[in-house]
């Protein structure tokens, strides 16, 4: 019975932290493949400019082109609009039967504010990266003691600070693969 990883986000863009992130949970977990579905637009970055979802799923098809157990889905783009995990996942169950949503440490502690928390923990197991630097938990509710947490082996990379650098013309080698750098500068992605 296979199992499936879904990580969802803004990607804006994909970096090699989440690249090696996504391996390493697919091997800790034993997951058939990971599914990288970029948000059309996130409920919890709603107020935030990012580039086009066009652009997006661009770079994430380019980042994991030759890897065989990565994925990508475009459903969150086709449904615009703010995308809820929740809906995603209720589509997804359609194909797959074991799901794990993979989550940063720090959304576990806002889990309970996210649409039909419950409704999402029946679709999927959740899947929380923890790092040795994740501080303690400020609080254990029900949706804490129910997601599995994994030490993943990570790297410091963020997209704010990569679309930063290329919008003040520093390098980004070796925080991008090389084909998302390319596409980056091509696009004239971060410029503004």
């Amino acid at each position: 019975m296979s199992k499936v990883g879904i990580f969802g986000g803004t990607f804006d863009p994909i970096h090699l932290g989440h690249l090696i992130t996504a391996q390493s949970v697919k091997e800790i977990r034993e997951l058939e493949k990971i599914i990288f579905i970029p948000a059309f637009i996130s409920p919890l970055k709603s107020d935030v400019k990012t580039s086009s979802p066009e652009d997006r799923l661009n770079m994430i098809k380019l980042a994991i082109k030759d890897v065989s157990f990565f994925d990508y889905s475009d459903m969150e783009i086709k449904m615009g609009g703010v995308s809820y995990t929740v809906d995603t996942l209720r589509e997804l169950k359609k194909k797959y039967e074991n799901i794990e949503f993979i989550i940063g440490y720090d959304n576990i502690f806002s889990f309970h504010t996210w649409k039909d928390p419950d409704e999402i923990l029946k679709l999927s197991k959740i899947i929380v990266l923890k790092r040795k630097s994740s501080h303690a938990p400020p609080f254990k509710d029900k949706y804490y003691r129910q997601a599995v947490f994994v030490q993943t082996r990570g790297i410091e990379i963020s997209a704010t600070d990569i679309r930063e650098r290329v919008k003040h013309g520093m390098p980004i080698n070796f925080l991008v693969p090389p084909t998302v750098m390319e596409y980056i500068y091509k696009q004239k992605l971060y410029n503004e």
